[in-house]
């Protein structure tokens, strides 16, 4: 009304953002008569309506309870490809901005980190923020050294693939210290994956042990701590830089089969898919075997 559109036109506009939305039922209902999702998506009709070219969304889902969130996220992914409108979504969940985003943008005191497919910011980070900051559970750090084609891990000793002795060798190729990154999916129970399985084996005590039904997660120690700025800010921005732990160890967690006979409090057999270890920079955190 105020850009003195007739009354035929918006009728038909918010005609059409409504059955994109899927609000027809509850064009006649008050704000307060409306769910939470319910008026997410109002605010988003309202956007439509003006016919944008593009969409520019300030984390639209943090005031949302964790169930509706889920929710609401398949329903703007669901518009943005109905409507096919670019759409700069900001947002501090990771979860967000993996399932909806073409591209990611990872940014870090206001400095661009890396900008990349979900699935390239997850198997090629560029430094240790980058890796630390994508995936759930995160990535697991370690002190390691690196000499020729060689990683010494806390746990064993193993030969890297040519591809990754290259990338090293890109850098200087010096034997030096490092930080090593491993996923928490790149181990294994050993007697699940058995003897046909490459990659370093070693024995080790469950602290914890979480199961999921479909999964299982255990949570061991190495020895060793890696220290850097990078991973000092993300464990202050996830609330873990005041809790209580070794001083001389790093808490690693495995995500295992079901399958798996794992224990807390017993040891088990597990083996580490050696062609998955990114290996880091101690002093600037860039990740020396990245594509």
């Amino acid at each position: 009304k105020l850009a003195k559109v007739d009354k035929a036109e918006i009728d038909q506009k918010v005609g059409e953002a409504s059955k994109i939305l899927d609000l027809d039922a509850h064009l006649d209902r008050k704000p307060a008569n409306l769910s939470g999702g319910q008026r997410q998506r109002v605010a988003m009709g309202r956007a439509i309506v003006r016919n944008p070219s593009a969409f520019l969304m300030d984390e639209p889902l943090s005031n949302l309870d964790a169930k509706l969130r889920v929710q609401m996220r398949t329903e703007v992914s669901r518009i943005q490809e109905r409507l096919g409108t670019t759409t700069v979504y900001v947002t501090h969940d990771q979860t967000e901005a993996m399932t909806l985003g073409d591209r990611v943008a990872v940014m870090r005191a206001g400095i661009l980190q890396q900008v990349d497919t979900p699935k390239e910011l997850y198997e090629n980070p560029k430094n240790l923020f980058v890796a630390g900051f994508i995936g759930s559970p995160a990535m697991n750090f370690m002190p390691a050294r690196i000499d020729g084609g060689t990683v010494h891990l806390p746990f064993g000793q193993a030969q890297l693939p040519d591809e990754t002795r290259r990338r090293l060798e890109a850098h200087d190729g010096k034997a030096r210290e490092v930080i090593a990154g491993v996923r928490p999916e790149h181990f294994e129970d050993a007697h699940v994956a058995g003897d046909g399985h490459a990659g370093l084996r070693f024995r080790t005590k469950v602290d914890v042990l979480e199961s999921m039904g479909s999964e299982l997660f255990i949570y061991f120690h190495v020895e060793g701590q890696t220290q850097s700025a990078e991973l000092a800010e993300l464990a202050e921005d996830a609330g873990l830089s005041d809790l209580p732990g070794a001083e001389d160890a790093s808490q690693v967690v495995a995500r295992l089969s079901p399958e798996s006979s794992a224990a807390q409090g017993a040891e088990i057999d597990l083996v580490l898919d050696t062609s998955r270890i990114q290996l880091f920079d101690v002093e600037g955190g860039t990740n020396l075997t990245a594509r």
